[in-house]
C-alpha cells in the first residue's frame, strides 16, 4: 500500500520558522471547506456553528482517509492534514478583541488522488453514521490557489497573535509588499485538545508587490 505524508512533502509550507517571516508561493491544492460566522456575543470556543464545522471537517477527512485505504485498486494511506481557517469581516476591520464580527472558512487539505466522487461517498457515510448535522450540508470540495504569501509560526495562545501579525505587516511594508486576500491560520495539532501555551499556529497572508 502506498503511504503519503504531505506535511513532509510540503515541509516548506507547513513547518515555517517562528523567528522570521518567510515568503512562499502556495500552489493549488484540493480542500474540503465549510463557511460560517461567529454568532453575536460568541467566540470560536463557544460558537456552536464553529465547533460543529470543526468536528465535521475532522470527521469527513478521516472518512476520506479510510475510503482511500480500503479501495480495491491502488489503496493509499496518508496522514490527515492540519485544520486551516480563513478569517475576515465584512467591514474589513481586523479587531481581534471582537471575535463575534468575524466570518470564517474552515478547511482541510486533501491529497491529489481524492476525487469528488470519493468526497460525496464520504459525506453519505458520515451522514449515515452521525445522522443530520447542519454543517455536513454545507461542506464542499474544491481547489484553492493562494499564490504568493508571507507566513510565520506563532507559538502560544491565539490572543497573542496580534503581536505576530504586527511583525508580518512590518515585514511586508519593509519588503515592498501589500496585503491582499484573507487572513489565514493553520492549526498544527488539534486545537480542541492542545493547551494554550503549547499551541502552534502558522499565520499566513497573501501578498503582492506594491506598484
Amino acid at each position: 500500500m502506498t503511504k503519503l505524508d504531505l506535511r513532509k512533502e510540503f515541509k516548506h509550507l507547513y513547518a515555517p520558522s517562528a523567528r522570521r517571516v518567510d515568503i512562499v508561493d502556495i500552489p493549488e491544492f484540493n480542500f474540503v471547506m465549510v463557511d460560517g460566522k461567529i454568532e453575536p456575543g460568541k467566540e470560536p470556543a463557544t460558537s456552536e456553528a464553529f465547533q460543529d464545522a470543526l468536528n465535521v471537517l475532522y470527521g469527513i477527512s478521516f472518512t476520506l482517509k479510510f475510503i482511500s485505504k480500503l479501495r480495491k485498486t491502488n489503496p493509499i494511506d496518508y496522514k490527515i492534514m492540519a485544520l486551516e481557517g480563513l478569517w475576515w469581516t465584512e467591514s474589513g476591520e481586523t479587531d481581534f478583541n471582537r471575535k463575534d464580527k468575524w466570518q470564517w472558512t474552515l478547511m482541510m487539505m486533501q491529497p491529489a488522488h481524492i476525487t469528488n466522487e470519493m468526497f460525496e461517498q464520504a459525506v453519505e457515510n458520515l451522514r449515515q453514521k452521525r445522522g443530520h448535522i447542519p454543517a455536513l450540508t454545507y461542506l464542499r470540495f474544491e481547489a484553492f490557489h493562494e499564490g504568493l504569501c508571507m507566513q510565520i509560526m506563532h507559538v502560544g495562545p491565539y490572543d497573542l497573535e496580534p503581536m505576530t501579525i504586527a511583525r508580518m505587516n512590518d515585514f511586508a511594508r519593509e519588503q515592498g509588499y501589500k496585503l491582499r486576500g484573507k487572513h489565514h491560520e493553520i492549526y498544527l495539532g488539534d486545537p480542541r485538545r492542545a493547551k494554550p501555551e503549547k499551541l502552534r499556529t502558522i499565520l499566513r497572508h497573501p501578498i503582492e508587490r506594491n506598484v
